[in-house]
C-alpha cells in the first residue's frame, strides 16, 4: 500500500509516518519500480502500535523501547512494567497540576458574575492586576 493508504488506515499523518521512519521507529518500506514506498501489513501493525502508545501519551523514546521488546519477544519484559509505571507517574503529576489549575480558575471565576461592562469585570481586574505583578485571586501572594 502507498503511504497515503497507510495514513488513512491508521489515522496518522503522512509527515508523521515519514518522521517515524527517520527516527527508526518504522522500518523503511520496499520501493516500487516507480519509486513509491510500498508498505506491508507489518508496517500497518507497527504504526498502529505506535499510534496506540502515543494515544497513551508515551514519549517516543519509551515507544522505541517498547518496540524493542516487540521485536525481541524472548527478552524479559520487566522493563515494560517500569516504563508504564513511569508513564503513570507522569500522568498523575499532570492530573495534580490540572486540579490545581482548576482551583485557580474557579477562584478567578468567582470574582465575576452576570453580564456588565468590562470595566467592572472582576475577572479582567484580577488578570490586569496579575499582569502588573500584583497578587490576584488565582495566585494569592
Amino acid at each position: 500500500m502507498q503511504i497515503k493508504e497507510l495514513a488513512r488506515a491508521t489515522g496518522v499523518d503522512v509527515e508523521t509516518i515519514r518522521y517515524y521512519e527517520k527516527q527508526g521507529l518504522m522500518p523503511a518500506p520496499a520501493r516500487r519500480d516507480n519509486g513509491y514506498r510500498d508498505y506491508a501489513a507489518a508496517h500497518l501493525e507497527r504504526l498502529s502500535f505506535i499510534r496506540h502508545c502515543r494515544a497513551l501519551d508515551m514519549p517516543l523514546g519509551d515507544v522505541n523501547r517498547l518496540l524493542g521488546f516487540v521485536d525481541k519477544p524472548d527478552t524479559n519484559c520487566g522493563d515494560v512494567d517500569l516504563l508504564v509505571d513511569d508513564q503513570l507517574a507522569r500522568v498523575r503529576a499532570r492530573l495534580k497540576s490540572m486540579r490545581a489549575l482548576e482551583k485557580q480558575l474557579l477562584r478567578l471565576r468567582a470574582r465575576c458574575s452576570g453580564t456588565h461592562e468590562g470595566a467592572h469585570c472582576g475577572i479582567l481586574e484580577e488578570l490586569v492586576s496579575a499582569a502588573h505583578g500584583e497578587s490576584c485571586a488565582c495566585h494569592p501572594a
